[in-house]
Formats: C-alpha cells, structure tokens, sequence
C-alpha cells in the first residue's frame, strides 16, 4: 500500500482519539453527600458497666463539627462542674469528653447529643446520638414518657426541658429552685414529645421548665414552668402530659429610685393594681401625691409636691394583698418633666373604637367644655369620657359613621396637670372606613360552662379583641380588621375576668384555654359564623 493511505488512516485514528476525548467532557463532581458521619470507635465502649474514668472519646469515619451544644447536648443526670466537650468551633474526627464532676456510685449517666453532631462538609446530623454508661454493674433502661402542651398557646416552645427529681428525703417544693435534677431530657427544636431513659426504679416529681438561662432550676422571673399534682412511680407505662405556664411573679417593689423632679419610679413584680404607696416622712400640710402606671415599664411613678427642702431621702411604706415593705429612697434636686399630651389612634379610628388621651404627668383638672368633636360637615358630635387614673388616659367615646372625617379639638386649659402645667391648642383629626371594609364574625358556643373569656389572637398569642361573656348568647365581633386570627375561650373558673396562671408551690394549674381547630381568615365585607364545640 502507497504511504499516502498509511498517512490517511494514522490521522484518522488520531481524530477518533480526539473525539473520544472530547466526548468525556468535564467531572461533574459526583452527586453530594447526604449521608451522616459514622461511628468507628468509643473509648470505652458505649453502655459500659463499672465506669471509673475521667476522659471519654468517640472516633467518626469523617471530620465532625458539634454545633449549638448548649441546647442541644442533655447530661443525665447533670454533672457539676459540667464536662469539657471538644472540639467546639472546630472540626475534628474525634468527640473528647473530660469529665470533672465527682460521678455518683451505681448510676446510668447518658449524654444525648441531639442533632448536634453534623459531617463538616454538608453539615448531614448523625441524629439523636447517646452515649450511655454506668458506675454500677448494669445499664438502668426504665423510661418515663408523655409529651408537653402550652397553657395559652397552640404550640409550646422549643427546647422545653423535662426533669425528674428523686422523691427522698431531701426533696421539698423548693428544691426546683434550688437544685438540679436527679434526671434531664429536652423536646428539641422538632418535637412535643418526651422520653427520659435509662432511670432506675423510684418515686419522682415530673417537672418540664421552658429553661430560659439552662441552669436546669426553675427562676420564676424568667422561666415557664408544668408540673403533677403528684409524685409519680418508676416503672409506669402511663404517658403524662405536662402543661406549661408562665407564672404571675410574686408582688414586689424593686429598687424605687427618683427618676426626674418629684418623680419616683417604684419599679414591681406581679400585681401593681393593688399595690399601696405611703409616704412615712415628715410632709407638710400642702403635700399631694398621685400614683400611675408608666407606659412602658413596670413601674409605678409615685409624684409628689411641693419638693422637699433640706432633706436627701424619704421614707416609704408600701403594702399589698401579701406583701409589705419599707423602702428609703435618695432625693436630688432634678428637673420636672415637661407636659405632653398624646392621642390614639391617629389617622384612622374602628367603629367602635375610643379616642385616648394620654399624658406623661398625671391630670390633675380636666374642663370637659374645653374639649370640642366635630364631623366633616363641621356637626357637634356628643361623646362620653372617662378618665383611668393609674393609666393616666381621658378616653372619649362618640358614634362614628362610615366615610366620615372628625376632628377633635382641644382648646387651651383644657388639661391641668399635676404640676399646674397648661396644655396649648391641640388638634386632632380622624376618619372613618366603610362598613365594607372589615369583617364581622358571629361565635356560638356548645358545652360551656359560664362565664367564659372569648379572644381573638394573633399566630403569638397577643388577644386583639376580647369579650367576657356570662350566659349562652351569640357572640359577636364587629368591624374587625381583614386578617388571620385564632379563636380561643378562656374558662373564667374564679369569675374575675382574667386568665388567671398557674402557681407551682400552691399545686395550682392555669385556667383552661380552648382553641377553635382552624385558623379564621377574616376579609373584608364577609360574615361569619362559627360554631365552636368546647370539649
């Protein structure tokens, strides 16, 4: 064969060699890696008897990281001083426990890891891990199971830890405050459901606290709180449900303090509205005082005139239901407030909506005739007032129409507040909607037992509208804004038209709330009607 036919199938081999090699195109990388870390070794073994170590370590067939240990990681029983657990912000193949607390003889201690331990590269959970070991000669496998409600809200926090503390001798109502507990679980950030393992046999106190500062004692300032009436027996095959609530705080005045000229701030825990302020210093035959509630903190503002001379503190007694204190407070010389004077709502006011007007110092005269609501077609319109002296409000109640403007005149002297201060002319206007544009609903209960606390909420929990009710009528909510509420009844056992909270030492559980199954969307111009069935 002539040369020119070998040149000819040698550059024919090399352009199928080519394309063949074109044709593999780039590596796409491999599909990504869904699968968890896993465990090649424990050191000891996990669910090891007669543990006497100090150092435990878990080997994983890949690099790990440990992420939100503080909420994720439950010791139980605990340990104090808590274990050192390595890595932490770093990744690692090996898990390191060293542990520093003085172990208890015969005990199962299990540290459950939650979904805390992630591969480093595709953060994959190996899920609900436990390393479980004993001091004794065997593995204590009894459990106590049930699952956590919310006393107000359809879905209870997150991370709700549950606890049981050994009923012995040592054992009295204040150990929760005090002491950690014999036993620790958590629901997680997933679940409503408990399950506390590896306990041995006994009698226990189930307790579940929403642990705001996870140091596993209730603070009643701070943390929601469930609880049995009764102790309960290991083993049991019941499932408990525990209720949490946030208690109503014990009465107290904490750190009262002069805050501007003649202005006290008593600053209180729990119930303020019954709350007495009794000066027990020398004052002189023209001294007043007025007592509101500020605003924005819990605080009672305790005003004063005239201001005291030659003197650098006062005395005072406060007093409540179950509660008294005397206190010594610091006076200076410090400039009074100004008056201001405010109005709500503004722009747009319900149907059945008041007029409030506020002031930051307490009103001490109000000239009613001073006060003037005229509608768009320049019309008198009458109202009613009432003033609420602790909130410090004057509120005005008139009849409104749809469409329609009003302005809300204030003329000079019309306010006279505590310190003699004068209001200048204020003015305010407002307007109305359609009827059109809001919604109404109509609300029949079946099987309630009166009186009852009709609200509706938002998805938090904060009532928007609410009606006490004291017999089996229709209850209706006119004029409400287009949105999304949740229906509930409060059961008002006490008749004091309040949801009235739980109390741990008094083995009081909260009122009863009931919640309408379905969220209620409410659009404007509809009617609705609902049937709620209390159960």
């Amino acid at each position: 064969m002539s040369k020119a036919f070998y040149n000819f199938i040698f550059i024919v081999i090399i352009c199928l060699f080519l394309a063949n090699c074109a044709n593999r195109g780039r590596p796409s990388g491999g599909d990504k890696d869904v699968t968890p870390p896993m465990i090649t070794k424990s050191e000891p073994e996990n669910f090891s008897t007669n543990f006497t170590g100090r150092e435990i370590k878990i080997t994983f067939d890949e690099f790990i990281k440990i992420n939100n240990i503080q909420k994720q990681l439950i010791i139980s029983p605990p340990m104090d001083p808590a274990p050192e657990i390595m890595p932490l912000g770093s990744a690692s193949k090996t898990i390191t426990i060293k542990i520093t607390d003085t172990l208890d003889a015969n005990t199962t201690y299990a540290f459950n890891f939650g979904n805390s331990i992630v591969d480093n590269n595709e953060s994959n959970p190996y899920p609900y891990y436990r390393y479980v070991f004993s001091t004794g000669d065997y593995i204590d496998s009894l459990s106590v199971k049930g699952h956590i409600i919310d006393a107000t809200l359809l879905k209870p926090d997150e991370y709700v830890s549950v606890m049981l503390y050994e009923m012995d001798s040592t054992y009295t109502d204040s150990t929760v405050y005090k002491k950690k507990p014999k036993y620790i679980t958590n629901t997680l950030d997933s679940t409503t459901t408990f399950s506390i393992d590896n306990i041995k046999a006994g009698n226990y106190m189930l307790i579940a606290l929403k642990d705001e500062n996870q140091d596993s004692k209730y603070q009643q300032r701070s943390d929601k709180i469930g609880f049995l009436k009764n102790p309960i027996t290991v083993p049991t095959d019941s499932l408990y449900t525990l209720k949490l609530f946030k208690e109503e705080a014990d009465t107290k005045i904490v750190n009262p303090r002069l805050i501007s000229g003649e202005k006290i701030a008593f600053g209180f825990e729990g119930d303020y509205e019954n709350m007495k302020i009794k000066i027990t210093s020398e004052v002189p035959q023209d001294f007043s005082y007025r007592v509101t509630k500020d605003a924005k903190t819990d605080s009672l503002n305790y005003w004063y005139n005239p201001r005291f001379k030659n003197t650098d503190s006062l005395l005072f007694q406060v007093t409540n239901k179950n509660y008294y204190e005397d206190f010594k407070v610091r006076i200076s010389e410090q400039p009074r407030d100004s008056l201001i004077i405010k109005g709500n709502p503004t722009g747009t006011i319900n149907f059945e909506e008041d007029f409030i007007i506020s002031a930051n110092i307490p009103f001490d005269k109000i000239r009613k005739g001073k006060i003037n609501i005229l509608d768009k077609d320049s019309t008198d319109v009458s109202f009613k007032s009432k003033l609420d002296s602790l909130a410090n409000t004057y509120s005005l109640s008139f009849e409104k129409t749809e469409s329609n403007k009003y302005s809300v005149q204030i003329l000079p002297d019309a306010f006279i507040d505590f310190f003699g201060n004068k209001n200048d002319t204020i003015n305010y206007t407002l307007s109305t909607k359609t009827y059109a544009d809001y919604g109404n609903i109509r609300i029949n209960l079946n099987n309630a037992k009166y009186p009852v606390i009709v609200q509706l909420t938002d998805d938090k929990g904060e009532v928007k509208l609410e009606q006490f009710v004291w017999k089996h009528e229709p209850i209706d909510f006119k004029y409400i804004t287009p949105n999304k509420y949740y229906i509930r009844v409060v059961h008002d056992t006490n008749k004091n038209k309040k949801f009235d909270s739980g109390n741990f030492l008094k083995k009081q559980q909260p009122e009863k709330i009931s919640y309408f199954p379905e969220i209620q969307e409410v659009r404007s111009n509809f009617d609705y009607t609902i049937d709620f069935i209390l159960l």
